[in-house]
């Protein structure tokens, strides 16, 4: 057969193998199911303090720029986001408000991808160490390390004896729930620098020993959350690297968190609307999405 009809064949039997996909399917070869993504979580996952905010439930103070919405915005996922401002572990299960109800409920057996940031609140970790430091480093005028010496242990001691388990209990919540999902547990990036700035101070009034305390409190919070991540099958999304120089002393459109005072947020020490971008972005290189 001369070369060129043999190619007129080849032609024809490719434009009919396609018509034949076509009619099977009732459309292109290349069409396909967006993920069912569902996201849970506290303020971090919720994005508060970020505009513009969910006008659905404004207890939850969550925003339609967080980052499951930059998540859903840029692989064409159908995203059901239940975060809610100030969560728990036990508000998986639980209700946190009046008609807000246990965020595992948003979850189903064609779940097909979970996110969520959480631990944080549990034992008011994060509001009772800022508050208990920033109030210590005023009376000290920045100086010595005056929440460390009255505290010690007592925050990375309750991590550990309550956090770690109260995180496994609520992950495996979430696996029974969506038993076939991808499921990616988000750490929390740095809200302080490894040594003291003080030309922070202003902004994050923390004594100078108080610095590097507060930053080994939230170590100890995410290396529970990636032990309690990795035995309960769930992806651990590491911010530790990543997140350095962009912490809270940072000017604004470097820092990804907002400092204490004189910051830029209607919600001091949560991510800005940059960092919630950067988390958004992070997770989605670390699942291969997008």
């Amino acid at each position: 057969m001369p070369k060129h009809a043999l190619r007129n064949v080849m032609a024809t039997s490719s434009a009919l193998v396609g018509a034949l996909a076509l009619s099977l399917t009732g459309g292109t070869a290349h069409a396909s199911t967006s993920l069912d993504y569902v996201a849970l979580g506290d303020s971090y996952s919720a994005g508060s303090g970020v505009l513009p905010v969910d006008p659905t439930n404004l207890l939850c103070l969550r925003s339609t720029a967080n980052y499951p919405h930059v998540i859903a915005d840029r692989t064409g996922a159908h995203l059901k986001d239940v975060t809610c401002g100030a969560a728990q572990t036990k508000d998986f299960t639980t209700s946190q408000y009046p008609g807000v109800g246990p965020q595992v409920n948003a979850l189903g057996a064609g779940t097909d991808l979970v996110t969520l940031t959480i631990g944080g609140n549990d034992n008011g970790t994060f509001i009772n160490a800022i508050t208990a430091c920033g109030t210590a480093g005023v009376l000290s005028g920045g100086k010595g390390s005056p929440c460390k010496d009255r505290h010690g242990t007592s925050f990375t001691d309750q991590i550990d004896a309550n956090t770690y388990p109260a995180l496994k209990t609520a992950l495996r919540a979430v696996r029974a729930k969506a038993p076939n999902a991808r499921v990616a547990v988000l750490g929390y990036p740095w809200i302080t620098p490894a040594e003291a700035d003080p030309s922070c101070f202003v902004k994050l009034p923390v004594a100078a020993g108080d610095v590097p305390y507060l930053r080994g409190i939230q170590a100890r919070l995410n290396a529970v959350v990636e032990r309690a991540s990795e035995e309960t099958g769930a992806t651990f999304v590491d911010f530790s690297r990543i997140s350095e120089g962009h912490d809270a002393c940072k000017p604004g459109g470097t820092r990804w968190i907002e400092p204490l005072l004189f910051g830029g947020s209607l919600v001091p020490v949560h991510p800005n609307a940059l960092g919630e971008r950067r988390m958004a972005e992070h997770t989605m290189s670390v699942l291969g999405l997008g």
